[in-house]
């Protein structure tokens, strides 16, 4: 039987790139239902090629106009929209598998909804964790949901690690994130109060949507992921290592007790940890290039202050501090960081304000330990009008 998908996001990068993916094998994917937040002609598109049953605007203007192009197409379609409607179509009981490619803490009440029915998850949406932390967790276990990692960082430890989750204890020394350093890894920290959002954007070998493109830049992105793996593996904080790898060929390394590492290596290409999180525990083909280790010049690493610059990348710490810190800690440095990257993509901040702002929000917010999905948007709300209020106090 054909695996029957709701791809959360499909107009982003990662969501297009899954349906990259699924068009290659016919025969072993189809799509029940697609989500997006504004791009009306790309979800026309969408739909013409893949044929959903659902597609779902989160807003009703988009969804409005989405109805009417849908009918004029003749499409056989049903248009919706609202969260309410996001979150049915991810615990669908037709529904195998969801994409969870919506960016930000706006995705986290979907991946609830999956877990709890139980779904195969497959979670590029890294605020599932970051935001929901314990409580997303509980909700995988409550629906004995499948959880299977897209990031590309966590997709590489997922496949160095054991098949058994309960031997990762005792076997794994460390996990070792990599991470490219962004566009700015050599640039004059002194220089980077003037970067533009433009050369933000501009990755040296991803390409993926403005926020986590700048979120990589700031390598918020990185402090972010250090949190998600903490949450997806059950290591302690301290277990949890970054190094810069400007290739972005060697994707994330676990060491084991005996020093030994393993590695997973491939192109920087999303289409590959979407193509293992689709077919696992099988592998199909990705479409993506093969590494040519002829042609593959070096393979470097740094520190991540290895220039002597610690102050280049220093939202980085902020992942460690806010694991140790209260429950609900890392929601708040999530809201803050959403928040202060809008305003500067806006230029009503600079860039080097982006960790300012979630400095002061992480002083000035002081959560208590989040129990539900109303504590955690509750704490997320609040967070984001503490950063508001930052940025207000600050001049550009």
């Amino acid at each position: 039987m054909k695996q029957r998908l709701t791809v959360l996001g499909s107009t982003g990068s990662v969501g297009a790139n899954t349906l990259d993916v699924i068009a290659r094998h016919p025969d072993r994917f189809e799509v029940f239902a697609l989500s997006a937040a504004t791009q009306v002609d790309l979800m026309l598109a969408q739909c013409a090629q893949f044929k959903p049953r659902y597609a779902v605007m989160a807003s009703e203007p988009h969804g409005r106009a989405l109805a009417e192009k849908i009918k004029a197409n003749g499409l056989d379609v049903q248009v919706l929209w609202s969260s309410d409607a996001i979150e049915m179509i991810a615990s669908h009981e037709s529904v195998d598998a969801v994409m969870a490619a919506i960016v930000g803490a706006a995705g986290l009440a979907p991946c609830l909804a999956a877990a709890r029915a139980g779904k195969r998850l497959l979670l590029a949406n890294k605020e599932a964790l970051v935001v929901g932390g314990e409580v997303f967790l509980d909700a995988v276990r409550e629906g004995n949901a499948t959880l299977l990692p897209i990031d590309s960082e966590h997709s590489a430890i997922f496949q160095s690690l054991p098949e058994d989750p309960a031997t990762w204890a005792g076997r794994v020394e460390k996990i070792i994130l990599t991470a490219s350093g962004g566009p700015f890894r050599t640039r004059d920290p002194a220089s980077l109060r003037d970067v533009t959002p433009e050369q933000a954007c501009a990755h040296p070998n991803w390409v993926m949507g403005r926020k986590i493109s700048v979120d990589s830049a700031t390598m918020m992105n990185k402090a972010l992921e250090v949190i998600e793996a903490r949450y997806l593996f059950g290591l302690a904080p301290e277990q949890l290592e970054v190094v810069i790898h400007p290739q972005s060929i060697i994707h994330s390394m676990v060491q084991y007790r005996d020093t030994s590492v393993v590695a997973q290596l491939g192109t920087p290409d999303m289409r590959v940890p979407i193509a293992y999180g689709l077919a696992w525990p099988e592998r199909v083909a990705s479409g993506a290039a093969a590494l040519d280790f002829h042609a593959l010049a070096a393979m470097t690493f740094e520190a991540t202050d290895s220039q002597g610059h610690p102050e280049r990348f220093p939202g980085l710490q902020l992942a460690w501090d806010a694991l140790r810190a209260v429950p609900g800690t890392t929601a708040v440095l999530n809201a803050a960081n959403e928040v202060a990257v809008a305003a500067f993509l806006d230029k009503r901040i600079r860039f080097d304000q982006i960790h300012q702002t979630n400095l002061a929000t992480l002083a000035a917010v002081s959560p208590s330990k989040p129990h539900t999905l109303d504590d955690l948007l509750a704490l997320d709300a609040r967070s984001r009008e503490a950063a508001q209020q930052q940025i207000g106090r600050l001049k550009p």
